[in-house]
């Protein structure tokens, strides 16, 4: 067979999210339209500009890990072993009795976008406090983006490619897309691929605040991220984890695997604009989005769900707007889209993960997740966004767009596996 020849799918799915620690409850959350958003436990806001957040809810990391890793690892590296083992265990994978060949041909491609955040935060104040002495050894294995690629593959013994791609909030999809080019190209018959973030602290707030990108709606955090809505006023910090095993379709059939769906495209491409700032008229998300459809072999017409980017900023989800209309013509007054990130807030570095499992569930459901809060229409944001309810709908192909500071712009298609 020849490597472009190999077809990518899914069979293994993992989240924690601030509505679900599971994909199934993460999925039932979305359904009823929840918000996790609710004030900051993790530390003292009154000096902040922003007191809330989409944190876990009655999440225990030692329900899932032993009291040793907690505390060596950040909350970032918990959250991405939890999901991994999730999506694992979901593909029905039994690390522990795999041979030497099957070790060698899976890999891990999962990352963060900032990091171990809350290691660094708490280790900055140490060393102000009592100085370099007090700075644990762990200290830069806990912080690294990419460790949790390492110690996913330390679990388990997957000795596949193993590394993490960091392109801020566009980095899940950068991961899943790695994940799905390596396996085409024949570098490996399996990967767990995603990101997690856990940036929930007084460093990240403080920074996403100097930049006033997070919304201040402190009175009504639950109605806070708003996508689309006119009076939207910025994102809302999330955190948690997505996972995906994601593996060639015959390895998948030969061991009698189920398949969620299948990886049909993927596009790339970067605004050369601003820092932090989208480009105004979408010009790089539209490329992105092109370019998942010229991989996929698809037309604009064929995409039934998008999954929006959609962080409910000002600029954001208007060159956003642009950019759909752009691509998808008419069609894309057909479309449904929706944000789950009005449910689940900005989870950055794992928003393309956990929001790529959201696109193939409404494969698997036929049903279209909300985008919760709309009060107020934007003329701007004129699309059919699935405002405050899910629809249903029969679903063949979704599409996941995530963006990142930096310009990184990232598509993923989702198709119906058949033969």
């Amino acid at each position: 067979m020849k490597t472009s020849e190999r077809r990518v799918v899914i069979t293994g799915m993992g989240a924690l999210t601030p509505i679900g620690l599971s994909v199934d409850s993460y999925w039932e959350g979305m359904m009823r339209g929840d918000s996790g958003a609710r004030p900051i436990t993790y530390f003292d806001t009154t000096s902040f500009a922003t007191k809330f957040a989409c944190e876990l809810k009655d999440f225990d990391a030692l329900d899932f890990l032993d009291r040793k890793a907690v505390r060596r690892l950040d909350p970032f590296v918990q959250y991405a072993l939890i999901v991994a083992d999730q999506a694992l265990n979901d593909a029905g994978i039994d690390s522990g009795s795999l041979s030497v060949e099957e070790q060698e041909r899976i890999g891990v491609i999962f990352a963060s976008g900032i990091g171990g955040m809350q290691v660094f935060t708490s280790t900055a104040i140490a060393n102000h406090e009592s100085g370099p002495r007090h700075i644990s050894p762990f200290f830069i294995p806990m912080l690294i983006p990419d460790i949790a690629a390492g110690q996913i593959s330390i679990r388990h013994g997957l000795r596949g490619p193993n590394y993490g791609v960091v392109s801020a909030c566009a980095t899940g999809n950068n991961n899943i897309g790695d994940a799905f080019m390596l396996i085409q190209l024949g570098h490996a018959d399996a990967i767990v691929c995603g990101g997690a973030e856990a940036c929930i602290a007084e460093l990240g707030v403080g920074g996403f605040n100097a930049m006033k990108a997070l919304s201040t709606r402190n009175d009504e955090p639950q109605i806070a991220s708003r996508p689309f809505d006119a009076e939207r006023d910025g994102f809302v910090l999330g955190e948690g984890g997505g996972a995906l095993y994601v593996e060639e379709l015959e390895h998948a059939r030969d061991r009698g695997a189920r398949i969620y769906a299948e990886i049909m495209g993927l596009g790339m491409s970067g605004d050369a604009h601003h820092i932090t700032a989208p480009d105004p008229e979408g010009k790089g998300a539209c490329s992105a989005m092109r370019a998942s459809l010229r991989n996929a072999g698809l037309d604009p017409t064929d995409v039934d769900y998008l999954n929006v980017h959609g962080t409910s900023t000002p600029l954001g989800d208007i060159a956003e707007t642009k950019a759909v209309k752009m691509v998808f013509g008419a069609h894309a007054y057909d479309l449904n889209l929706s944000s789950t990130k009005s449910m689940i807030g900005h989870l950055l570095g794992a928003a393309g993960a956990v929001e790529a499992i959201a696109a193939i569930q409404a494969i698997t459901h036929n049903c279209i997740p909300p985008t919760i809060n709309f009060e107020y229409p934007d003329p701007e944001c004129d699309l059919n966004n699935t405002f405050n309810e899910p629809v249903e709908r029969k679903v063949d192909v979704s599409m996941s767009n995530a963006f990142g500071f930096g310009g990184h712009n990232t598509s993923v298609i989702f198709g119906r596996y058949t033969d």
